[in-house]
């Protein structure tokens, strides 16, 4: 089943200065990047699903994981497509993808064409963008529909 938004919201940005970590602000909410090999998941090799820090939202899962050598957390395609929005993004006087979140609106990372075959992508993402869902604690966390993708394995 594919998962419809419910319950899922962007806190304001009162709530988000609180919740937040300086770090997790900058990157989601003010487009910023955080260092390479210096973050919580570009090594992470647990299986489960991330999901957006500010509103929950199932983005990426493990199975889709891969080391692209560059320090950051990336995958070959998003959990479910309509969750991710992309944008033309022209800062730092280059043209890039823009990858946010559909509901938070939250800056994730950036959309390359050079991931590994079959599908040639490669989502950078921030971590600072991501909270990782273990797969043990899936159901726990609310995200249940998802603990099928590793049962297949």
């Amino acid at each position: 089943m594919a998962w419809n938004g419910s319950g899922y919201r962007k806190p304001d940005a009162n709530e988000l200065k609180k919740r937040l970590g300086s770090e997790q602000y900058h990157v989601t909410q003010e487009n910023g990047t955080e260092s390479a090999f210096r973050n919580a998941y570009w090594d992470n090799k647990k299986e489960g699903v991330y999901v957006d820090v500010v509103s929950g939202e199932p983005l990426f899962s493990s199975l889709d994981k891969f080391d692209s050598g560059t320090g950051w957390p990336s995958f070959t395609k998003p959990l479910e497509p309509a969750h991710v929005a992309l944008h033309e993004d022209r800062s730092h006087l280059m043209t890039r993808i823009e990858v946010r979140s559909k509901l938070g609106d939250s800056h994730l990372g950036h959309l390359f064409d050079d991931g590994p075959a079959p599908i040639g992508k490669r989502y950078c993402m921030n971590s600072a963008s991501l909270r990782f869902i273990p797969k043990e604690d899936l159901e726990k966390e609310g995200y249940g529909e998802y603990r099928r993708l590793f049962d297949k394995k």
